[in-house]
């Protein structure tokens, strides 16, 4: 199972992030987050509008589900990366947590020099899942057919799934287009 490292921009977007861990849990990859990440989550998840109760409850939530997917001891090695210094802590618990690929929307700021010595790929979020459909179809709307029938509210359908994910909000608009060749 390839060993994703999920920057917080990919966690922060609600159906992005569990579009994402339900592939995952499909089996199609394993997340990996840190500890810097998960609080980078909460800060912004607080600054959008949701509760503290709110935000404990989704990172309780990943956390259960995907208990080794937090990197850690990786601070040690935030001084030698050398991508932008913002963004080091995440090659640093990538590199630790034996990632292959880092899953971001920001990739100026993991230049392919800063990441290949390292033996990691950086790639979009539309990328990324792009990968996975032509990976394996089946097993990816499957994924998304499961998640959309654990929705009390809009999005009930995959369409309509696909139709947020590829908003500009989600930035995943090739990967729902593509998505809709097999519907």
């Amino acid at each position: 199972m390839l060993p994703v490292f999920l920057d917080t921009c990919v966690l922060l977007k609600p159906y992005l992030c569990d579009t994402v861990l339900t592939v995952a849990e499909g089996g199609l990859c394993r997340p990996l987050w840190s500890t810097d990440v998960l609080e980078e989550l909460k800060r912004n998840l607080v600054k959008r509008g949701a509760t503290e109760a709110q935000v404990g409850h989704r990172v309780r939530r990943m956390t259960e589900f995907f208990p080794d997917a937090e990197v850690v001891d990786y601070r040690q090695l935030i001084a030698a990366m050398t991508n932008d210094p913002k963004d080091r802590h995440v090659v640093a618990a990538a590199v630790r947590g034996g990632a292959e690929l880092i899953v971001t929307e920001n990739l100026k700021d993991f230049r392919p020099e800063d990441v290949h010595p390292h033996g990691i790929e950086v790639a979009h979020q539309d990328e990324f899942l792009l990968d996975l459909l032509d990976l394996s179809p089946g097993t990816v709307l499957g994924c998304l057919a499961r998640q959309v029938s654990r929705y009390r509210r809009e999005p009930r359908t995959v369409s309509d799934l696909l139709d947020v994910l590829g908003s500009a909000g989600h930035g995943c608009p090739r990967f729902a287009a593509t998505c809709r060749e097999f519907l």
